[in-house]
C-alpha cells in the first residue's frame, strides 16, 4: 500500500466541496430541524444549521431551563423532568405537532436508538443519522461482531451470545480465560463496563455493570457481553461517512487510547505511532464494516489495537457522530455535521477518499481535550456546581472550543460533566501539543472542581509526547501525573494582595514612601491553607503579613511552620478589584508576576489563584486563637457526600470494624458509580442514609467511633 508522507501539495481546496452538478433530482435540501438533545453537541448542530439556513428547534427539560442551548434558537420546547431526553415518543410526536422536516439526535440519549430512528422514517421525519436496520445491526454489539466476523473484518475473542445467568455468563469468562471485559451490548461512553481480573470479583462487577448500563440505556442494556481484556490495549478509531449512492469513505483515525473510567479524556488524529500500512487497512477495515450494513452518514468504527502483538480487532461501531469529531474535522478541514445535513438529503459525499487524504497529509495533527467537572486528584469523582468565573482561551483557525456552558450556568448532576472540548491543531503533533497546553493554561474555571490542571500535566508527560500511549496510561504513569508540588511563597502573596483592602495614603513621595515623622503604614494578617491534594504540605496553615508602606508599596512576610520568615521587601502592585475577582501586577525582586484571585461568593473563605499558567486553591482560616475562642474543630470522624448523589448501596453496616481504604458506601452521579472508601482504619457508629436516599454535597454519609477519630 502507498505509504502516506507529506508531501506540500499545492493544489487548493475549498473548505466544503459539494457535487451539485451531479446531484439527482431527489435532494431533498433540509429546511426545518429539530435539536433532540442538549449541552454543547445542541449547540454545535445549531451553530452548522443556522449558517445553511436551516430553522432549528431545541428542546429543554427541568435542569436545563436556563441553559444556553436552550436559548440559542428562537424555538424552544420544555420536556420537564430530567429524563426528557430520553422519552422517543414524545420527542416523535412534537415534531410531528410543530411541522418540523428533520431530526438531529446529536450523541447519547437515542442517538443509537434503532426504534427511535424507525418511529421517525414511520412519521415521514428525515432522522440525520443512519437508517433503523443498519442502527439496529451495529448499535447491538453482540450481533455486529457476527457481521464483522462475516465481512473478514478480525473480533476480539469472546461470548457474545443469549445465555445471560450469573453462572453461564461466569463460565463463559472462564472459558475465555481472565482477565476479561464486561460491557452492555447497548454500552457506550464506558457505562457499563468493568475489566475483571479474578473469578472471585466477577460476579460483583457483573452486577454493578448491569445496574449502570440499566441506568444509562434503559431496557436491555444489563445484556452482557463477555471479551478477552488485552492487557496493553490502544483504542483507535476510524472516521467513516456514506451516502445514499453507495460511496464510502474514511476521514483518518483517531487515537483515543488516554482514558479514565472507559472513558476518553484526549483524543488525537493521527494516531501516534502507527505505521502507514496499517494505518491504511484500518481504513479499509472500517469502510468494509460500514458497507456490511448499507450504512448511511457518520459513523465511528472502534478497533482495539494490541500492543504487545500488533494486532488489531474490531470492537463495535458508533451509529453517530462522536464527540471527538473536531479533531477529524480540524484535520480534513471539512464541517461534518454539514456533511450530516448533506447526506440526509440526498447528495453525494463531498469529497473523494484521494481528496480527504491529500488534506490530512496537508493539515498535520489535532488533538481535543475533554474538560470535566470533575476532580482527578480523588479518582476522577464528578463535580457540579456554578461557574462563578469562567476565562477561556482565546480562539482561531486552530484552537476551538466547543462549550455547553458559560460563566454563570450550573453543571448539574443529573447529566454528563463535560463543560467543553478544546481542539488544537499543529503543523505535526509535537506542535500540537505544546499548543495544546499553551491554551490550557488560559483556562480558568472556578465554582466546580475540574480535571484542567491534570490534562496540563498529561501534556507534559515523556511518554504521551513519544506517542507511548494504551487505555491504561493514568494508572501505568499515575506517580508522574500526580507528582506532589510545592507552592511558592510568591503564590500566598499574591494571594494576600489580591483580598487586601489598601487604603489612600495623604502625601507621597515619588517613590510611594510616606512624608513626616512616624509610621504611616498599615498592617493586615492572613491565614492561609492549601486545599490541593497534591501539596506536599496539605493542610498546613501559612501566616502572611501584608504591610503597606504607600500606594501601591508593601512589604510582605511568609512564615510557613518548619521554615524560617521569608520577606519580600518594596514590592510595587497595583490591584484592580471588582466584586468578582482581583486582577493584579506585582513586581518582585527580579521578577514581574501576573495574577487573578478569585473569592467564592457562595463560600468567602475559598480563595483560587491563577499565576504562571497554574490554579492553586486555598482556605482562608482563623488564627488558632480564633478557633479556640469559638470552640471549633474539624469533624474528623465522618465521611461525607463528594457530589450530590443517590445511595446505591451501603457496603458496611453498624458496628462493623473497618481498615483504610474499604468500600463504605456506593453512590450515583451523573449516571456513574462512584465507590466512597474509608479515610482511616476504625469502628462504623452511623450509616445516615439507607438505598435509594438523595444525598447533597457535603451531606455526611459514614459516621465513625469518636475514640477512633482521636486515636
Amino acid at each position: 500500500m502507498r505509504s502516506i508522507k507529506p508531501r506540500h501539495i499545492r493544489r487548493s481546496f475549498p473548505r466544503y466541496l459539494t457535487t451539485s452538478s451531479t446531484v439527482p433530482s431527489q435532494v431533498t435540501p433540509i429546511t426545518s430541524l429539530l435539536i433532540a438533545n442538549r449541552g454543547e453537541i445542541a449547540l454545535r448542530i445549531n451553530k452548522t444549521a443556522e449558517r445553511l439556513g436551516i430553522k432549528t428547534t431545541t428542546l429543554y427539560t427541568d435542569p436545563d431551563a436556563s441553559s444556553q442551548h436552550a436559548s440559542c434558537s428562537p424555538h424552544s420546547i420544555g420536556l420537564g423532568a430530567a429524563n426528557g431526553y430520553l422519552d422517543g415518543e414524545r420527542i416523535v410526536k412534537l415534531a410531528k405537532q410543530h411541522g418540523i422536516q428533520a431530526l438531529h439526535p446529536g450523541y447519547g440519549f437515542l442517538s443509537e436508538n434503532s426504534a427511535f430512528a424507525e418511529r421517525c422514517e414511520q412519521e415521514g421525519i428525515v432522522f440525520v443519522g443512519p437508517p433503523a436496520q443498519a442502527m439496529a445491526d451495529m448499535g447491538d454489539k453482540a450481533r455486529s461482531k457476527e457481521i464483522m466476523t462475516k465481512a473478514g473484518v478480525p473480533c476480539v475473542p469472546g461470548y457474545h451470545g443469549s445465555e445471560q445467568g450469573e453462572a453461564e455468563l461466569l463460565e463463559h469468562a472462564k472459558r475465555i480465560q481472565f482477565p476479561v471485559l464486561l460491557k452492555s451490548v447497548k454500552g457506550g461512553g464506558g457505562k457499563g463496563m468493568r475489566i475483571v481480573m479474578e473469578e472471585s470479583e466477577f460476579l460483583q462487577q457483573l452486577k454493578s455493570a448491569r445496574a449502570e448500563a440499566r441506568a444509562s440505556f434503559g431496557e436491555g442494556g444489563e445484556v452482557m457481553l463477555v471479551e478477552k481484556y488485552i492487557i496493553r490495549p490502544r483504542h483507535v478509531e476510524v472516521q467513516v461517512f456514506a451516502d445514499k449512492h453507495g460511496n464510502c469513505v474514511a476521514l483518518g483515525e483517531r487515537d483515543c487510547s488516554v482514558q479514565r473510567r472507559h472513558q476518553k479524556i484526549l483524543e488525537e488524529s493521527p494516531a501516534p505511532d502507527l505505521d502507514d500500512v496499517t494505518r491504511l487497512d484500518l481504513w479499509e477495515k472500517a469502510k468494509t464494516a460500514a458497507l456490511a450494513v448499507g450504512y448511511v452518514g457518520a459513523g465511528t468504527v472502534e478497533f482495539i489495537f494490541d500492543k504487545d502483538t500488533g494486532d488489531f480487532y474490531f470492537m463495535e461501531m458508533n451509529t453517530r457522530l462522536q464527540v471527538e469529531h473536531p479533531v477529524s474535522e480540524m484535520v480534513t478541514g471539512t464541517d461534518l455535521v454539514e456533511w450530516q445535513f448533506r447526506v440526509a438529503a440526498g447528495e453525494r459525499l463531498p469529497l473523494t477518499q484521494k481528496e480527504i487524504l491529500e488534506r490530512i497529509e496537508e493539515r498535520g495533527a489535532a488533538i481535543e481535550a475533554r474538560i470535566y467537572a470533575e476532580n482527578p486528584e480523588k479518582g476522577f469523582i464528578p463535580d457540579s456546581g456554578k461557574l462563578v468565573h469562567l476565562r477561556t482561551p482565546k480562539t482561531d483557525e486552530d484552537i476551538r472550543i466547543d462549550a455547553g456552558f458559560v460563566k454563570g450556568d450550573t453543571v448539574t448532576e443529573a447529566y454528563d460533566g463535560m463543560i467543553a472540548k478544546l481542539i488544537v491543531r499543529g503543523r505535526d503533533r509535537e506542535t500540537a501539543i505544546r499548543k495544546m497546553e499553551l491554551a490550557l493554561r488560559d483556562y480558568e474555571v472556578v465554582g466546580l472542581s475540574t480535571n484542567i490542571e491534570f490534562l496540563k500535566r498529561l501534556c507534559r508527560s515523556p511518554a504521551f509526547i513519544e506517542g507511548d500511549v494504551e487505555t491504561g496510561f493514568i494508572e501505568k504513569w499515575k506517580e508522574e501525573l500526580f507528582d506532589p508540588v510545592v507552592i511558592k511563597p510568591e503564590v500566598y502573596v499574591q494571594a494576600a494582595l489580591g483580598i487586601f483592602t489598601p487604603q489612600p495614603m495623604k502625601a507621597i513621595e515619588p517613590h510611594g514612601e510616606s512624608l513626616g515623622f512616624g509610621s504611616n503604614s498599615r498592617e493586615q494578617n492572613f491565614f492561609f491553607k492549601s486545599l490541593d491534594v497534591l501539596d506536599q504540605k496539605e493542610g498546613e496553615v501559612v501566616e502572611v503579613k501584608i504591610t503597606q508602606k504607600g500606594n501601591n508599596l508593601f512589604d510582605a512576610r511568609v512564615n510557613r511552620k518548619d521554615e524560617g520568615a521569608q520577606d519580600f521587601e518594596d514590592l510595587v502592585s497595583s490591584p484592580i478589584s471588582t466584586s468578582e475577582k482581583a486582577s493584579l501586577v506585582t513586581f518582585f525582586p527580579h521578577t514581574r508576576i501576573e495574577t487573578t484571585v478569585v473569592q467564592d461568593p457562595n463560600n468567602d473563605n475559598k480563595i483560587t489563584i491563577f499565576q504562571h499558567g497554574a490554579k492553586t486553591e486555598l482556605s482562608l482560616v482563623s488564627p488558632t486563637w480564633y478557633e479556640k475562642a469559638l470552640g471549633l474543630k474539624d469533624v474528623a470522624a465522618s465521611v461525607a457526600a463528594p457530589m450530590p448523589c443517590k445511595i446505591l448501596k451501603n457496603e458496611v453496616k453498624e458496628g462493623d470494624r473497618v481498615a483504610k481504604g474499604a468500600p463504605l458506601v456506593v453512590i450515583e452521579s451523573m449516571k456513574m458509580e462512584t465507590v466512597i472508601r474509608s479515610p482511616q482504619d476504625g469502628v462504623i457508629k452511623k450509616l445516615a442514609h439507607k438505598e435509594g436516599d438523595k444525598c447533597k454535597a457535603g451531606t455526611v454519609l459514614v459516621v465513625f467511633e469518636e475514640e477512633t477519630a482521636a486515636e
